[in-house]
Formats: C-alpha cells, structure tokens, sequence
C-alpha cells in the first residue's frame, strides 16, 4: 500500500554550518563572513570601521567631500566614474544627480563589477540614470561616443580593498594565494607568467621605474637565482620569501621593517607592470580633453607617485595649451581626520581641472 507523504515528512536538506575559526577573532578573508555581509550584519562592519579599518570585501571611498566640493554636479548633467570598483563614489554622484541626467561607469573587473552593479542597482540605481561598462578607462572616447560631451569625470586610480584583501587575487603579499595581480583576470599575463619571462636587468628596472626600490638589484638577482634553481614562483608567498631572504643582510633592528617595505614596492611594481597602468593613464590623459564639454571638471585620486607625476604634467601641459582654464596648483591631501579613521587614505592625492569654455 502507498505510503502518502506530506511536506512536514520529508526529509530536510542536511544544514552547512559555517566554517569555525581559531581563536576570538576571525583573521583570514573567507572566516570574516560578516564583513563580507555588511547589509545582514552592520553593526559588525560599523565596528570594523570605527576602529580605522576596512572591512572584507569593501571599500571605503576617499576624499568624497572634497571631490564633490569641486565636481558641483547639478541635475541634468552628464558625468563619468572612470573607475567604479565598489561604487562609493558613483553612489555620492548619483544622489547630486538626483535622478536627472545621467551617469557612465567603468571598471575592467569582471569578478567585483557585478556585485557594484547588483549593490546600486538595489538602491534605485538603474540603467535609466546609471550605465555601468566592463572596458578600460583609456577608452574614455569610445564612452563620449555614447554619452556626448561629459560635465563632470572622476577617475580613482587606486585598488580597491575588497581586491586587495582577497587572497585568491594575488594582490598583497600578507596572505598566501597566486601570484597573479591582475585587475582583469581573464586577460593578459599574470605576474607569476611576467616573472617567469623578465631577464635580471628587466626586473631591477622595474622596480626601479614602478616603485623606486632601493633595493632593485639585489631583489632582482634572488629572484634570477631562484628560477635558475628551477623554484616556481607562482604564489605571494613564494615570492615574499625570496625577497626576505634577499634582504637577510640588512641589520637585524630594520630588517622585517625593511622587507615589509620591499614586499609591498615590489608587489606594487609588479602590479603596475601586469596592468600596464602607467601606459593606460597617459592614453586617459590625453583624451581627456576631447570628452569634456566646455567648462567640463575632472578630479583624479592617484596613490603614486608615478601616477601623480603624470597627471601633474598633463594638466599643465593642457594649461599652458589654453584648454584647461584652471588646474589645482598643487595636489590636495586628505584631511587628518580621515587619515586617522582609514589609514589607506594616507598616500592619497588630489589633481583637479576645468575645460576652458568655448
């Protein structure tokens, strides 16, 4: 005789618990499942935060109130977010919009873009007012192709923390997983791939060039050494021990200090490389121009030196030229107070310009 079954008989699915962690405090990306859920648990986020942290998985936008301070978007204007990442600052230009004109947003990451676009567009913040594209900001003219003259251009040139502070990205050498750093996985050589090919004189030039390591040479043969030894260096890890094992000269009151600094130059230089950075600026740079409607503003946030330099001459360069009316005479840092609640804001500059008016 069949046996009926009602709902309340059959059986439940077998529950996942969550993975425990040692100790008080969850320390690796994947344990910080509540970081990672900001919108189920913030009070754990505002915590994070308040103790001059970011939490897993965000980021915490910089110089916002100075940005918008010089932006003066209205409704009704066109503008441009070069570098979405997590959205902060898309977010603050799209509430100046206040749902009257309309908003182009790039990023070349295929992992982190969509998660942005699934965040804003929960908040009301959909294609009619916002268009999100996966392409690199060095297309800024293909974009004025479809947006007309721009008012307003914002471009971050920073990594965002939920890049950097996930291990399987390959972007900080604090935590083991591949040596990759690459803002678009899918594309392009990997830095374990670059390293694998690059001769002494190339890598000591890099790090030269990317991150004025002092210590270029000797990080370079190590790493020379090393492949010679047939040792693959294809994860974070890997590569931060050659490098402390290079340095395991130094004098032992600096010596960690020092390979910390190192590990991150190296790990920046590397970064640069693998994205072509430097290269992709000067191409955003130079078109910049041409995408702006007379009167138009550009802010530009940069982390680096290099980067900074290069938007510097730019401006002046376009100045001197008659095209940009005013430039920022100088760049404008991050307050204290900022400073001293994210200390990521640290190395923080701020360029600005306007388009002379037709």
């Amino acid at each position: 005789m069949p046996v009926n079954m009602d709902n309340n008989d059959k059986k439940d699915p077998k529950h996942q618990r969550r993975i425990r962690y040692k100790g008080t405090h969850p320390k690796s990306f994947t344990e910080k499942y509540k970081e990672l859920q900001p919108d189920k648990y913030r009070e754990t986020v505002e915590k994070v935060i308040s103790k001059g942290n970011t939490p897993a998985g965000m980021h915490r936008s910089i110089c916002v109130k100075e940005i918008l301070e010089f932006l003066q978007i209205k409704p009704g204007q066109r503008g441009l977010d070069a570098t979405l990442g997590y959205g902060g600052h898309t977010l603050e230009m799209l509430r100046c919009l206040n749902s009257k004109g309309h908003l182009f947003a790039l990023d070349v990451d295929p992992i982190e873009l969509p998660r942005t676009r699934e965040r804003l567009a929960s908040m009301g913040y959909g294609p009619e007012i916002l268009s999100i594209r996966q392409m690199n900001f060095s297309d800024i003219d293909l974009v004025a192709l479809e947006s007309g003259p721009l008012d307003f251009v914002l471009a971050d040139l920073g990594v965002s923390s939920m890049q950097i502070d996930n291990p399987e990205r390959g972007f900080s050498f604090k935590s083991e997983g591949p040596l990759d750093l690459r803002l678009n996985p899918e594309k392009g050589l990997s830095a374990a791939q670059r390293l694998r090919d690059m001769s002494q004189e190339e890598l000591e030039g890099m790090f030269v060039e990317n991150s004025d390591e002092p210590h270029a040479e000797v990080i370079a043969r190590a790493i020379i050494a090393a492949k010679r030894k047939g040792v693959k260096i294809s994860s974070t890890t890997v590569l931060k021990q050659i490098i402390a094992d290079a340095l395991s000269f130094l004098p032992a009151s600096t010596r960690n200090e020092e390979i910390k600094k190192s590990c991150q130059r190296c790990f920046q230089a590397l970064r640069i490389d693998v994205n072509r950075e430097f290269e992709v600026l000067y191409e955003f740079l130079e078109k910049l121009p041409e995408v702006l409607a007379p009167g138009g503003r550009v802010a530009i946030l940069s982390f680096h030196s290099g980067e900074d330099r290069l938007v510097k001459k730019s401006f002046q360069h376009f100045f001197r030229e008659g095209i940009y009316s005013e430039i920022a005479p100088g760049p404008i840092k991050p307050s204290a107070e900022e400073c001293s609640t994210n200390s990521r804001a640290r190395s923080a500059k701020l360029r600005w310009a306007i388009k002379a008016s037709e």
